[in-house]
């Protein structure tokens, strides 16, 4: 057991309605090494002690006593500042779930008080029903909220926002000195408030380490200032970072003023770099000998040369390159950076262990309503386990992807066993069964497992997540996946246009995005498709063709909600790696000091791609609330576009197009959704025949067939039922027909076609 204290720190801001996942994935693997860990979301508690009477009071009491240049908005908010403070305690309990019967007054009173965010409210009754009360409350109630984020902008907090912090400072940040500059400025009153959070965590734990996770640019100001009074309030205390910031911005870190405030910085999977580290720090508290044996011949040595000083270790070149460090940045004796990657194996997807929600507050999350896109809902209303069914991307061919990459470059899967494990220890946990699969594109064949294991044990849960529309997502696929709780999947059609999907290397094709799009849409789950524009040659006819196959897939009901996208060229994908075989030119920025991955380039043989913007995004909005689909398409740009050249059927015919028959499936296999059937007999004017009777979850059903295949249809789905792991392929079904009797013919009879419709799959 380590005697190390490790608080881990997730800093403002990422989603208000669920913990990001990262500490918890930490902690859970830690744990099981015998380290005692706390974790803190201090983005919430910065949000709830921001938004509560007390925090309220304290920014109306600034805004009074400084000297701000006000806009009208921000008058009016001022002269409502009794109605905020009597309304900001309830409207956060509506918010966490805590008094729901506030939605009524939330909805048909004058119970909020308004500024500028509801000037342009949505019709609710069309958006959300008639019988959506409390979904239109949410949503009113976080126009409310966003009215307080926009007053807090104006004047005490200039860089805040609900889901980022100081977000533009670290935006293709090439040079630490807007950052830097930032950190030495007094703490404005949301620094102090955040400070005011770390001191009492500080006191609690009195961590010997503090980790954060920055998982995007606008954790990385909050982290930082964080870090900085870690230091402040005891410099021993060693600080760690990692995170999705610094894997892909901050590969080349050469700026040493970064480590004033971060001890470590790790890269990639944190699981096998903190491990390691956490290693090193244990055995210069002295218990170097009992917590690593391994390295009792190698670093003896080094530590007796540098009296157990890690800036003296770091000193000598050959003696950091004998840290037993992985992918770890550090500042050495010479004020040099160094990066130390020994080669330790990865820890295996199956071994990193299950994400540990304990510490963090469940209950005080908030359901917020920002936009009515129904995927982006799902993004920030409910609590969501999030947890990863593989490790990177089995694809990984995307040229607009960071491909290059650990995190989708490196494709491991752990067994669907072990995932039903994960999942039943954190809904003990939890107390919660949504699950979001946060997996770059989760692979067909292994939610298939999954689905199977799940519907196996019974474990009952909602679930959704990305994928790519491949042709393995077949109709009986969907409905195997929707069967064991799938309710939504986001998927990247980016554009619609083969030549360009070619280019990407998506692997995929119109007509082929169509029917698998089409398949989830019957049975049951919402389709979000990424769509993307601005991709290196895309032509003006392209980017219209491409909103004319939008418009085809929201007319025909197969995609329910998208979002346009920018081409933006990164240093770790294909495109940015070698922008002449796409006919880009990088002009920019030049690799600096600190962060280097976002690059600007120039399109000379494409169209004049941020005009489309707008436009593209105005008639996809229209098109998900299925408004003006018959309208043309120049209807959505307010200069010249060309017409399309898109056949104005041709996602109908990709649907009408046949599939492959059943009896040319004989190796897959079969596979029952519903329950085992009772069997008996029956005299009839043809004779005798056997009743298969089923009683299912919304109507009872009967199959009539010849005497003769009765006791064989009851046994097959009475075995398909009672073991889902009865792996029968069609061509094994076939052998065991009653003799006599055509299996081709059974297979395209009514009964079969019946059963087939009710839950017969073929995987």
């Amino acid at each position: 057991m380590s005697t190390l204290r490790i608080l881990l720190i997730t800093p403002p801001l990422t989603q208000l309605n669920t913990p990001y996942p990262a500490t918890a994935y930490i902690k859970g693997f830690l744990r099981g090494r015998g380290y005692a860990i706390t974790q803190a979301d201090l983005g919430l508690e910065l949000v709830l002690k921001l938004f509560s009477a007390e925090g309220l009071t304290r920014v109306f009491a600034e805004i009074e006593a400084g000297d701000f240049s006000l806009s009208d908005n921000t008058r009016r908010m001022l002269r409502l500042r009794d109605s905020y403070l009597r309304t900001i305690g309830p409207v956060i309990r509506f918010l966490q779930n805590k008094d729901t019967t506030l939605s009524s007054r939330i909805c048909h009173s004058r119970f909020l008080p308004e500024a500028s965010r509801f000037d342009n409210v949505a019709d609710l009754e069309s958006a959300f029903g008639t019988m959506g009360l409390t979904d239109q409350a949410r949503h009113l109630a976080t126009l409310y909220l966003e009215d307080l984020g926009d007053l807090i902008k104006e004047t005490v907090g200039p860089q805040f926002g609900f889901s980022r912090y100081a977000e533009k400072l670290a935006m293709s940040a090439t040079t630490f000195d807007g950052l830097h500059e930032a950190l030495q400025a007094t703490p404005n009153l949301l620094d102090r408030m955040l400070l005011e959070l770390l001191d009492e965590r500080m006191d609690q734990v009195q961590p010997d380490v503090v980790g954060f996770t920055v998982p995007f640019p606008g954790n990385l100001y909050g982290a930082l200032r964080l870090a900085g009074r870690v230091k402040e309030i005891n410099p021993g205390t060693k600080t760690l970072m990692g995170g999705g910031y610094p894997n892909t911005e901050l590969r080349q870190l050469r700026e040493p003023r970064f480590f004033d405030y971060i001890d470590y910085l790790t890269l990639d999977d944190g699981e096998g770099p903190w491990l390691r580290l956490l290693e090193y720090l244990e055995q210069e508290r002295g218990s170097y000998a009992s917590a690593q044996p391994a390295y009792a011949a190698v670093l003896p040595e080094v530590l007796a040369a540098t009296q157990y000083s890690p800036s003296a270790v770091a000193a000598d070149v050959q003696l950091a390159a004998a840290l037993p460090l992985q992918r770890t940045f550090l500042r050495n004796h010479a004020g040099e950076v160094e990066y130390i990657n020994q080669p330790f194996a990865d820890i295996p997807h199956p071994e990193v262990g299950t994400p540990d929600y304990s510490d963090l507050p469940l209950t005080e999350y908030l359901s917020v309503i920002e936009v009515l896109n129904p995927m982006h809902r799902l993004w920030s209303d409910g609590r969501w386990n999030k947890l990863t069914v593989a490790h990177g991307c089995y694809w990984k061919r995307c040229s607009f992807c960071d491909v290059t990459l650990d995190y989708i470059s490196r494709y491991e899967t752990a067994p669907s066993t072990l995932l039903v494990d994960r999942i039943e220890q954190i809904i003990a946990q939890t107390g919660q069964t949504g699950f979001h699969f946060v997996d770059e594109a989760a692979p067909p064949l292994a939610l298939r497992d999954l689905a199977i294991e799940l519907l196996q044990r019974r474990v009952s849960i909602t679930w959704w997540g990305n994928i790519r529309f491949e042709k393995t997502f077949t109709p009986d696929l969907c409905r195997l996946l929707a069967a064991s709780g799938c309710i939504a999947v986001s998927g990247g059609l980016e554009v619609a246009s083969d030549r360009l999907l070619g280019l990407m290397e998506k692997g995929v094709t119109i007509a082929q995005v169509a029917r698998v799009t089409d398949g989830f849409t019957q049975a049951g789950i919402m389709v979000h498709a990424y769509l993307m524009y601005g991709f290196p040659t895309e032509t003006a006819q392209e980017t219209v063709d491409s909103l004319e196959v939008v418009r085809q897939l929201f007319g025909a009901g197969i995609v329910q909600s998208g979002y346009w996208h920018r081409f933006s060229m990164t240093a770790h994908s294909p495109v940015g790696k070698n922008p002449a075989k796409y006919q880009v030119v990088a002009v920019g920025p030049e690799p600096g000091p600190f962060a280097w991955n976002d690059l600007w380039h120039e399109d000379p043989t494409g169209a004049n791609h941020e005009k489309f913007g707008p436009g593209l995004a105005k008639a996809l909005y229209n098109y998900m609330h299925g408004v003006a689909l018959d309208e043309p398409l120049s209807f959505w740009f307010d200069f010249k576009t060309p017409r399309t050249t898109v056949a104005r059927h041709l996602i109908q015919q990709a649907l009408q197009e046949p599939g492959k028959a059943d009896i040319a499936k004989q190796h897959q296999r079969l596979f029952w959704l519903g329950n085992s059937p009772e069997l008996r007999y029956e005299e009839g004017r043809k004779g005798r025949r056997a009743i298969l009777t089923f009683f299912e979850q919304a109507e009872d059903f009967e199959v009539n067939v010849p005497v003769v295949l009765g006791p064989w249809l009851h046994q097959l789905l009475t075995r398909l039922t009672e073991d889902y792991n009865t792996k029968l392929t069609l061509k094994e079904v076939a052998s065991s027909f009653p003799a006599g009797q055509a299996f081709e013919q059974f297979v395209v009879s009514p009964t079969w076609q019946l059963l087939r419709e009710k839950g017969l799959l073929l995987l």
